[in-house]
């Protein structure tokens, strides 16, 4: 793909950064604002708890089975024009899922509505760390990097939060009908500041076979996961959804190997340095989902928090990310990825530690202090990450390793909840038939076993984080000879 030459200073350049930023910040925050209004949209339609699951769901198991998808079709069409239609079906979907389904009286169009709103999620989220890559100069990679992988985790990390507030004050529609002004700004902001470009050459034509089967491959994987403690890991539906989520994969890994134009060249995991910064952003997303998803429960039914009071403690972890982001980008050029990634997993190390130091009587402080800890280390590795993963790469390959770092995103947090909810739910399962607890035991020693199972799952995150810093310290940063022509002082065509 022919991209604009790379610029510096320009106001157009900050405006695209906030383009960017306000797309993937609210395609991500989608992905988590539903799940604590579950319980209300459950009473207003009348379902079991399994049933509305499916808003949540739905949504990332179409966000993750099309990232890659759209990050391949942008490198033929163009960035510009993938990245608007997706927020145009976005912001669309957005009104449909709150509007539709009470007009209609219908849970059916709801679920149908957020297929459609994470398919426009999964096209302006597969492009965004490309477009920062082609458009942005290099001096500036790391602080707009900076500030676009940290609207990505901070929509992740607050979606409970804001999604409680509008639940309890206005309704559970408006989880929904809030991101439609901001989806009509971002769409007329883009439209001006987004520089237009065209394929190099005619592209080869669209591997829909391997469209077809990543998307079934992952969305078969996503679902037997995020359903398997539900519906019971040796159930049929379970075991046959895995089956065909290892069967597609396989068959998906060894029809792409075959192809000249892939739409995942896996040849690009022979890098070394390509494996391990992929594996280890994986492995902290994947992580983080644990502790996002346990500790909330482990604040109300150990801690006797309300709500609110859980999600004003939360936020701590999310302003902390948010920082150490911003950190992140502004030292990346200066201190280089590899360094920052290293003093991150470290502190990735330390905060896991200190989560394990939970017990039934721990102060509100130190569970704070435990997330401000955990918020710096995964702002401080999220951005330098994504920019090694990025710049290592050459241009006709951005789109591609954009929808990639997305897929790091959104696959693991379904992966991370199911695995800490397994370790957590056959913790407690283990110690209380090993020590003949039962329900009828005193409250505080049932208290003692529900803090153990949290104890074991936080253990858990602390074995992971153990291995990412085992990868970064071994990965080396590499830049790609297409970042370094020398051309990084000129103005992209379209932001002057």
């Amino acid at each position: 793909m022919e991209l604009p030459r790379q610029g510096s200073d320009q106001p157009g350049l900050h405006l695209l950064i906030l383009s960017i930023s306000l797309a993937i910040f609210m395609s991500s925050l989608d992905g988590t604002i539903v799940n604590i209004a579950l319980p209300t949209i459950s009473e207003s339609f009348s379902l079991s708890s399994s049933t509305v699951s499916w808003v949540a769901t739905i949504y990332l198991l179409v966000m993750a089975g099309c990232v890659l998808i759209f990050g391949k079709l942008a490198d033929g069409i163009g960035f510009k024009k993938v990245f608007l239609s997706g927020f145009v079906i976005f912001t669309i979907g957005s009104f449909s899922c709150g509007y539709l389904p009470d007009l209609l009286n219908s849970f059916p169009v709801l679920v149908a509505s957020r297929v459609f709103q994470a398919v426009g999620g999964a096209m302006i989220t597969a492009i965004a760390p490309a477009m920062i890559t082609a458009y942005i100069p290099m001096k500036q990679k790391g602080k707009a990097m900076g500030f676009v992988m940290t609207a990505a985790a901070l929509g992740t990390a607050i979606g409970p939060t804001i999604g409680g507030v509008l639940t309890q004050y206005l309704s559970w529609h408006w989880i929904f009908f809030i991101n439609v002004p901001v989806g009509i700004i971002a769409i007329l902001l883009g439209a001006k500041v987004i520089p237009a470009s065209a394929p190099l050459e005619k592209p080869a034509e669209f591997d829909k076979r391997g469209a077809l089967l990543i998307f079934t491959g992952l969305a078969a994987l996503l679902f037997a996961v995020s359903e398997g403690t539900s519906m019971g890991w040796t159930s049929p539906v379970i075991l046959g959804a895995l089956a065909l989520a290892v069967l597609t994969l396989a068959y998906f890994a060894w029809y792409e190997l075959g192809l000249a134009d892939p739409l995942l060249e896996l040849r690009l995991f022979a890098n070394r340095n390509f494996l391990m910064t992929n594996l280890a952003l994986s492995l902290v997303f994947f992580s983080f989902a644990g502790i996002n998803y346990l500790l909330p429960f482990y604040l109300q039914y150990v801690r006797g928090y309300g709500v609110s009071d859980a999600g004003l403690i939360m936020t701590s972890l999310s302003i902390a990310m948010m920082a150490a982001g911003i950190l992140s980008g502004s030292l990346y050029n200066r201190v280089g990825g590899r360094k920052l990634c290293i003093v991150a997993g470290i502190l990735l190390v330390i905060g896991y530690y200190l989560m394990t130091l939970l017990r039934v009587d721990t102060t509100s402080g130190f569970v704070i202090v435990c997330l401000i800890v955990l918020g710096f280390s995964l702002g401080l590795m999220i951005t330098p990450a994504s920019n090694m993963i990025m710049n290592s790469v050459g241009k006709r390959y951005q789109g591609m390793v954009s929808s990639l770092t997305s897929l790091e995103r959104f696959a693991p947090l379904t992966l991370g909840i199911a695995f800490a909810n397994l370790v957590f739910i056959q913790g407690i399962v283990t110690i209380a038939g090993n020590r003949g607890i039962t329900m009828d035991a005193p409250a505080n020693i049932r208290l003692q076993v529900l803090t153990a199972g949290f104890d074991l799952a936080f253990f858990a995150s602390l074995i992971v984080a153990v291995f990412i810093l085992i990868l970064v310290v071994f990965a080396r940063q590499e830049i790609h000879p297409d970042y370094q022509s020398g051309d990084d002082d000129e103005a992209p065509m379209g932001l002057l």
